[in-house]
């Protein structure tokens, strides 16, 4: 155990805490992932269950904490957890893709240890293997502000998370079936509550409590496959606080456009009659509405809610503009005692620009997808294990896709599509959206300021357009149909990490890629070693670990 003598150990049935007298806490946890049987839209499926639950349990932490979570996988198939959002500093052994680790084997159990390093915010793991994610294992993970950061709002009465995303009835092997064979998955037959679908008029139980007069924050998260959803509460104001890990300029909404893999903080003041409410979550930009209820409701009412829901916004400008109402909050402390504003990203020379295009075609009569042209495909040796064990060559070639697309894609290339950036280089990176359709791209291992989004194509003259001041510090942008986002970053955390579309559909079929960030100095202060307890597979299963970094 790190940080010095164990002092206290509470044990419980499903966690232990134990706190030491140097260093930072360390929290653990089991959790038994298996097959269960529920009806989320009233047809009985399998679905994956944490300890029993769908959604999974809430991971609360704290900035700087250590945590460590034992996965017993008790599917018939291999199975991997990703947190999304966590930066995990020098650290990618625990990123959780298949990229970075070996899948954990059916009937047996691996051991994540991480640490929110100097992060704070709203956050949420799921399964990244096959499309388990259609089929649960996912849930809440949230990082609170140390004490004696301040935070800039009062302490809310409690502290709720809600996720929203939209469901499939067919099972997860019956989807994978359809996207191998060339199928495409079409609309999603619901959308969901923290796992629960609700009707108007309904007999619905509340989701969530409040008392009179009292403020809460709720954690709104798309753990969805593909939609982008609006949510609003029934005559309530949204105060919007944080985003992604970034305070923010504390703005009032009636609804928010929450794009897959994002997750916003608002607080809601229970300033209204004291009775129950709807909570709703709607598709956006699909042809056909989706959309589902919850019910918050005042302590001790029974008074039911209005059928008269609020509606959602039209139109896809309405959520542009959205987008651009949101500003960093450069006057907050972030995870450290320092202002956020400190950090003057507008004023850093941009030392490569790499411009990603979504791509589509078909390989053999089954529809792929990629960027620039290059279509991603997993291999059995991680490409991290496999460049830690400097045996790249055996498993992938560094930088088959060129930082600027072809002008006609006409054809992809399936490959392991990863690209070498180098080590604290300050990078533009430009999402380009061909399609008619929504998309939204996130970045492990990293947070980054997203600085534009605009109709149209990208050309080196919209950089006069970019907010350069306050843009928010977070892991996923969206882009509009037929438009681009523009995002800057420093890659100054080592290692092996995914930029995927989070669209799960195209993720699976090949919208995704690598970019490797080596440290020359091969230094503890730049990137932590294997783990000891890390599984090996494909080419360097059995081997002995390399000569490990020091200081």
């Amino acid at each position: 155990m790190q940080g010095g003598k164990l002092l206290t150990v509470f044990v419980c049935l499903v966690s232990t805490v134990a706190l030491v007298n140097a260093g930072d806490p360390y929290f653990y946890y089991t959790w038994n992932v298996t097959y269960g049987t529920i009806a989320p839209l009233g047809i009985p499926q399998q679905v994956i269950l944490i300890n029993g639950q769908f959604p999974g349990p809430n991971l609360n932490s704290t900035s700087n904490n250590n945590v460590v979570i034992n996965v017993f996988n008790n599917l018939d198939e291999p199975f991997l957890l990703t947190w999304s959002g966590l930066q995990h500093r020098k650290n990618s052994w625990q990123d959780g893709l298949t990229g970075t680790s070996c899948p954990i084997p059916a009937g047996t159990n691996y051991t994540y240890h991480f640490q929110p390093k100097d992060q704070i915010g709203s956050y949420f793991y799921y399964p990244s293997t096959a499309l388990h994610r259609f089929a649960g294992g996912f849930g809440g993970l949230r990082v609170n502000s140390r004490l004696l950061i301040p935070v800039p709002y009062a302490d809310p009465e409690d502290d709720y998370t809600v996720l929203i995303n939209d469901w499939y009835t067919k099972s997860h092997t019956a989807l994978k079936t359809f996207l191998d064979s060339g199928r495409t998955l079409g609309s999603p037959d619901g959308v969901l509550i923290n796992g629960k679908s609700g009707k108007v008029g309904g007999q619905n139980k509340p989701l969530f409590t409040m008392k009179p007069g009292k403020t809460y924050k709720y954690r709104i998260c798309n753990v969805g496959f593909k939609s982008s959803l609006n949510f609003r509460i029934q005559g309530h104001k949204m105060k919007l606080v944080e985003m992604e890990g970034s305070h923010v300029l504390q703005n009032d909404y009636d609804s928010l456009d929450v794009h897959v893999g994002q997750c916003y903080a608002v607080l809601v003041t229970a300033d209204q009659e004291a009775k129950s409410y709807y909570m709703v979550a709607s598709t956006r930009f699909l042809k056909k509405e989706v959309s589902t209820v919850g019910v918050m409701s005042y302590e001790g009412s029974n008074v039911q809610p209005s059928n008269e829901l609020p509606k959602a916004p039209v139109g896809w400008a309405w959520s542009l503009n959205q987008f651009r109402s949101f500003r960093w909050n450069l006057t907050a402390s972030a995870a450290r005692p320092n202002p956020q504003g400190s950090y003057h990203y507008g004023k850093i020379n941009i030392t490569r620009t790499i411009k990603l295009a979504n791509t589509k075609n078909l390989v053999d009569g089954k529809v792929r997808f990629g960027f620039n042209g290059v279509s991603h495909v997993d291999t059995e040796t991680p490409l991290k294990l496999a460049e830690y064990f400097e045996m790249s060559e055996k498993v992938f070639k560094y930088n088959v896709i060129k930082d600027e697309p072809a002008a006609k894609i006409t054809t992809l290339t399936i490959e392991p599509n990863v690209l070498n950036i180098t080590f604290r280089t300050f990078v533009e990176i430009v999402f380009e959206n061909h399609e008619k359709s929504m998309q939204s791209f996130h970045l492990d291992g990293y947070s980054f300021f997203s600085v534009a989004s605009e109709p149209g194509r990208w050309t080196p003259e919209k950089r006069s357009n970019y907010n350069l001041l306050d843009a928010v510090s977070r892991h996923t942008v969206q882009v509009f149909p037929k438009s681009w986002s523009a995002i800057l970053l420093t890659f100054d955390n080592a290692g092996m990490w995914n930029i995927r579309s989070e669209n799960w559909e195209k993720r699976y079929l090949g919208q995704q890629m690598y970019v490797s960030v080596l440290s020359p100095e091969k230094s503890l202060r730049d990137e932590y070693n294997i783990p000891l307890n890390t599984n090996l597979c494909g080419i360097v299963k059995g081997l002995p670990l390399p000569t490990p970094y020091t200081i």
